[in-house]
């Protein structure tokens, strides 16, 4: 998915619509990358490239292989990660949240290099386990040194983010050695992480967030002349936010991360959210881009005053002009030899045991895994909101024979908030479509059944218009769209730290792989707001 995101001279934000947080921009070989969170989506580590800060497009994603997210709990997993360049060589850091539960955390930090964006990727080297949202920093003399939130359990309930440490990393023996330094301490917005480091001008500029990831989420700055400190904060602290104003467009400003432009103009990618109606973030936290500058004193600040995030920000001298942000459109035929790289499934990696274009040509064969709110082997394919309005919609065949097998068309934000349109087979009906959902962990199965001729085709649609939507389906070549069931509310599709999906999937409780559905196209289309 390219996303046009600029009119001539002038970036549009949100650069990159629906869930892609955390970002991370980094310069290198000439192009700019953004890295964002992935969290239990794989694969994991979506990167994004752009050549004049204005356009972007989705590159690659790095891990593959790497992990094993299975039983991960939802909002867990692959956190924040960092990514930099350095003497010809990608690093990309990572974390692996394995439980959030109160009052620990449990979270291991990794390290994986690559002489492309692309890779090869080396095998993750682990490096600590003493809190999340860890970074690299190359420093001019040639050591490294490892950043990371440290997270206190003894702490109150509102914070227990104690601040930041760093310790040195040793390439050559590939781990952490000496012991961590206390950085530097929350300041009164509390919960710090995020950290990157800069160095301009002498001093070393600490860049965190704080103030946690929703409506208080900030950028702080803070500098010292030595690396290990003590750091000065800001005294205008924080840099950007959107705290406290909930009519700014974009709400939830924070975790940012900078870079500098060849004519050394620089930009701040960072967190934000477009709530629908105001209220729902549905499309989940997104990135956008700030211009901003070095004051006369030093200090990091938005070119266009103040410290709210902007809609629209100056592109860089000389970037060509570009058209204005269109709806996203993608459409997957299953006629290639591969599923198309925009495609994510959760917590477990498309394979041919369970997701194969081999089987019959031209379908995506979809083995029935575990249920809707399996955290092990939920065999689902999806793609990520991007549009506040959309139409997405899926041919398949698919023949169960009980009532415990299933397969069609879904939103799903996790395991405890998803609408689904499948088919099924009830006694007495024969094979049948429903629709079911759960709604903040409360499961309704809706009244609505629809009896489908058994050994034909079926086309399932969904469309999003803000936060409602309805779902359709249609007899393959035959008759119109027909409503299934009334339209739903679905601010319920928003909250935690990912994004609403859409997508197609099948499950069997009655016997693991033990059924299939065969889908043969999936579209998602979006509509002008």
């Amino acid at each position: 998915m390219i996303t046009d995101n600029v009119l001539t001279g002038v970036i549009q934000n949100p650069i990159l619509r629906g869930f892609n947080p955390d970002p991370c921009i980094v310069r290198a070989k000439g192009l700019y990358y953004i890295a964002v969170s992935s969290f239990e989506w794989l694969p994991g580590v979506r990167v994004y490239q752009s050549g004049n800060l204005a356009e972007w497009e989705h590159a690659t994603d790095i891990l593959t292989h790497q992990v094993d997210l299975r039983g991960n709990p939802k909002n867990c997993s692959i956190w924040a990660p960092q990514l930099s360049y350095h003497d010809g060589l990608f690093y990309l850091i990572y974390t692996d949240v394995k439980s959030t539960k109160r009052p620990f955390k449990d979270c291991h930090n990794y390290l994986i290099t690559a002489p492309d964006i692309t890779g090869p990727w080396s095998e993750p080297v682990y490096l600590n386990s003493s809190g999340f949202d860890p970074s690299l920093y190359h420093d001019e003399d040639g050591r490294k040194w490892l950043l990371n939130e440290i997270w206190d359990y003894r702490m109150t309930e509102s914070n227990k983010s104690s601040g930041i440490v760093i310790q040195e990393y040793d390439p050559q023996l590939g781990r952490l050695t000496g012991k961590p330094v206390k950085l530097f301490d929350c300041t009164p917005l509390m919960k710090t992480e995020a950290p990157h480091i800069y160095k301009r001008g002498g001093y070393y500029y600490l860049i965190t967030a704080e103030g946690g990831t929703g409506s208080g989420h900030a950028v702080t700055v803070a500098r010292s002349r030595d690396l290990l400190g003590p750091y000065e904060v800001d005294p205008l602290n924080p840099m950007l936010t959107s705290s406290g104003r909930p009519e700014l467009p974009l709400q939830c400003a924070g975790h940012g991360s900078l870079v500098e432009t060849p004519d050394g103009e620089w930009y701040m990618a960072h967190l934000c959210t477009r709530p629908v109606n105001g209220e729902y973030a549905i499309l989940g936290r997104e990135t956008a881009l700030q211009q901003v500058r070095w004051d006369e004193a030093g200090w990091l600040r938005l070119t266009a005053g103040g410290n709210a995030p902007l809609l629209a920000v100056p592109a860089p001298q000389g970037a060509k002009p570009a058209a204005a942000v269109q709806p996203c459109v993608f459409e997957d035929d299953f006629s290639g030899p591969a599923l198309k790289k925009h495609w994510n499934t959760l917590r477990i990696s498309a394979d041919e045991r369970w997701c194969t274009l081999r089987a019959r040509p031209g379908k995506l064969r979809i083995y029935a895994g575990e249920s809707m709110q399996s955290l092990f082997r939920h065999h689902i394919v999806a793609v990520r909101q991007t549009d506040i309005s959309f139409r997405a919609e899926t041919e398949l065949e698919h023949e169960p024979e009980c009532y415990l097998q299933m397969a069609g068309l879904a939103l799903y934000l996790n395991e405890d908030n998803y609408l689904y349109a499948y088919t099924t087979h009830e006694e007495g009906s024969g094979k049948v479509l429903r629709l079911m959902g759960c709604r903040s962990n409360e499961f309704t199965a809706e009244p609505v059944i629809i009896p489908v001729t058994a050994g034909q085709p079926l086309r399932l649609a969904v469309e999003v218009h803000g936060t409602n939507a309805q779902f359709l389906y249609r007899v393959s070549g035959a008759g119109e769209w027909q409503p299934l069931g009334a339209s739903y509310h679905i601010g319920f599709l928003s909250g935690g730290f990912t994004g609403n999906f859409v997508g197609i999937a099948a499950h069997d409780m009655q016997q693991f792989l033990g059924s299939y559905a065969d889908f043969s196209y999936f579209r998602y289309q979006g509509l002008e707001e």
